[in-house]
């Protein structure tokens, strides 16, 4: 192959933002400078759950995993001097992705942009978000119906635009097997494209068919996930033409971005996650049948906290050297009719096709969400039990753990911490907007988005026009509430006792003293406050926890410190156990340790787990928390003993 036939690189991106649209706007102009070629952003957790900077829920979160974008001045500044006609964006927004897309369309108006020439991708589903990350606001019914109002409405006026992007990604983060992420996936974009069918005219219908991408996850198995890719590309293809009729093989093409793992970054040794995330994203350049589009890269200390600048311009130098240093983009497939990757891809596809069949005898996605989630806690707790059993070696974890101090961990900590003063000021910004708006030109968007909800109408153009009247998240969001109601997705965790329980007997008989010492079973209520819906940890405490024969109490995400309390006292906990992996930890465990005192409960114990640097950790002892968990405490049988030592009677006696 020569020069100039060389395949064109993948979309280079690093997944950005945090603190106000006006550093993150720095941050993209510089990493645009660097090399850069799309931009993925990160919006924070009140922006995904569609509250402004001021909610309750927003105190502690605001602008801690991504940029807080409130109203069309927060979105303005954002991409203040990157021409949005000549870009391609990647936004990771999901239940409120109408209305981001509402206000990313306004500021390209404002532009000069010609919105028919728009490139990029709202995520856009739910399904997984039920599943897995938890950003959720409506059930499941209303949303399908918005991710469709985004398709239909991008197909007619966006059509360079991907209206949705089916993420497995987090569904491998949950702990899903290959064959679980494949199948769970497939069945989300079938259920789309079932919602979709009836608004187009049939002979549209393909060409709809062929915006739809995926956003899958590489993990360190980088021979079964390159495979994997391949199997999404058959199955993809095989559901477009036998399901859909679709003729035109352009239109069944299986086009995905990928993030590679972050499930498998370690806090120990966290130098060495540099040499994880490149062999995981070789599993998605190697196979040019299998190529990602679009690539973006964790940094190496992730699993730390929020990565600077510059480690994220590490992450996107792998990517260039990949690209341009090696030949790899001037040869053609390297694996066809390898016999080994043949008979992998066929067994990953009969595994996925057989998961697609149950999925479809209980109806489809949508009615089959309880029955996902809990095959996935149950999926985790296997890869969790392999590793403790080290039966899965994780180098610098559970083998070859004693190792030098990593000389990256600067004075910094190794990483960035956001300035707390950033939420007071984001306020100040959203009060200001209010303020200055015209009031009656809002109350009348928001009464046609209101009229659009209620009668089923399409809900983007009047979201657009919302945008412009200077509406905000939070306002379209309780819109949507209002018309469509909230949910509460399914733990996945039940109350029965699993068949995981062999090397448990020690901890069972533990529990059973204590509980009778106490003179009833041992009460250990597992609590997750703020927006952070990243549960798989919470699920996995609590799954084992049952396991060991403590009475667990376990509602799900996005309690407030208030619920925790309440819900302490009324079941008479005698630990309480808080899981935040969003950075909030700090306001929010002083919350529910204050309303603990407050209501006269400072006697219980109260655990935390987290992302959580050590000087935090310290600060949240003095708080009175009794223990402080981070990924490197894997051991979850070790944090069950200390939850047995922590309410003992006879300890509490001698203390």
């Amino acid at each position: 192959m020569t020069q100039s036939q060389k395949d064109r690189p993948w979309l280079i991106r690093t997944y950005a933002g945090h603190s106000t649209a006006q550093a993150s706007n720095a941050l993209y102009r510089s990493n645009l400078a660097k090399g850069q070629t799309g931009l993925s952003v990160a919006f924070d957790l009140p922006t995904q759950t569609g509250y402004d900077s001021d909610h309750t829920l927003a105190r502690g979160e605001v602008g801690k995993v991504g940029v807080p974008v409130c109203h069309l001045g927060d979105m303005r500044v954002l991409f203040d001097q990157i021409p949005l006609e000549q870009m391609n964006t990647s936004m990771t927004i999901n239940a409120t992705a109408p209305w981001l897309l509402a206000l990313y369309i306004a500021v390209a108006e404002e532009q000069g942009a010609d919105v028919a020439q728009l490139q990029g991708t709202v995520q856009n589903d739910l399904i997984k978000e039920y599943l897995s990350r938890g950003t959720y606001v409506c059930p499941p019914k209303p949303s399908l119906k918005m991710i469709a109002d985004v398709a239909e409405y991008c197909y007619t006026n966006v059509p360079k635009w991907n209206p949705m992007n089916v993420c497995s990604y987090h569904l491998q983060e949950a702990g899903a097997t290959p064959e679980q992420e494949l199948a769970y996936a497939l069945a989300t974009a079938i259920a789309v494209l079932d919602e979709l069918r009836p608004r187009v005219p049939a002979e549209d219908f393909p060409a709809l068919c062929g915006r739809i991408s995926f956003f899958v996850n590489a993990g360190i198995r980088f021979v079964t996930e390159m495979c994997k890719m391949r199997a999404f590309v058959d199955l993809w293809d095989e559901i477009l033409q036998q399901r859909y009729g679709v003729e035109n093989p352009k239109y069944r093409r299986f086009r995905y971005g990928v993030q590679v793992n972050s499930l498998g970054l370690t806090e120990q040794q966290p130098e060495n996650n540099v040499y994880r995330i490149l062999i995981e994203m070789l599993a998605v350049t190697l196979s040019k049948k299998a190529r990602a589009r679009a690539v973006q890269l964790p940094a190496w200390n992730e699993a730390l906290g929020l990565p600077r600048p510059w480690d994220q311009q590490w992450s996107m130098r792998m990517q260039q050297i990949l690209a341009y240093e090696t030949d790899l983009l001037e040869y053609g497939d390297l694996f066809d009719g390898n016999p080994a990757v043949d008979a992998k891809v066929e067994e990953l596809k009969e595994g996925a096709r057989a998961e697609l069949a149950n999925l479809e005898s209980m109806g489809g996605a949508v009615a089959s969400i309880e029955y996902m989630k809990s095959r996935l806690v149950d999926s985790n707790a296997d890869r969790l039990n392999r590793i403790e059993r080290n039966e899965t070696v994780v180098v610098g974890v559970n083998k070859w753990i004693e190792g030098e101090p990593s000389p990256l961990q600067t004075e910094d900590g190794g990483i960035m911490v956001v300035d707390p003063a950033v939420e007071q000021e984001q306020i100040n910004r959203l009060n200001d907007w209010r303020s200055d708006r015209d009031d009656a030109a809002v109350s009348a968007a928001l009464t046609a988005l209101r009229e659009a909800a209620q009668t089923g109408r399409n809900v983007m153009e009047p979201s657009i026009a919302a945008a412009k009247a200077g509406v905000t998240t939070g306002e379209w969001a309780e819109e949507m509430r209002k018309a469509y109601g909230t949910y509460r997705g399914p733990t996945g965790v039940s109350g029965s006792v699993s068949n995981k329980t062999e090397g448990l007997d020690d901890l069972r008989a533990a529990v059973d003293a204590v509980s009778d010492s106490l003179g009833r079973r041992l009460k250990f209520l597992v609590g997750k406050p703020g927006l952070d819906g990243h549960s798989n940890g919470a699920e996995q405490i609590a799954f084992r926890a049952r396991d060991c024969g403590m009475d667990i109490t376990y509602e799900g995400i996005r309690l407030t410190p208030e619920e925790i309390v309440a819900a302490a006292a009324d079941e008479d906990a005698h630990v309480i156990g808080l899981s935040i992996l969003s950075g909030s930890h700090l306001p929010l465990v002083q919350d529910v340790m204050t309303r603990l005192s407050a209501a006269g409960l400072s006697h219980i114990p109260v655990v935390v787990g987290g992302i959580i640097p050590d000087e935090d950790a310290e600060r949240l002892k003095q708080m009175g928390v009794s223990k402080v968990y981070t990924p490197k405490n894997f051991e979850l049988n070790a944090i069950m003993g200390d939850i047995v030592t922590l309410v003992d009677p006879q300890n509490l006696a001698a203390e």
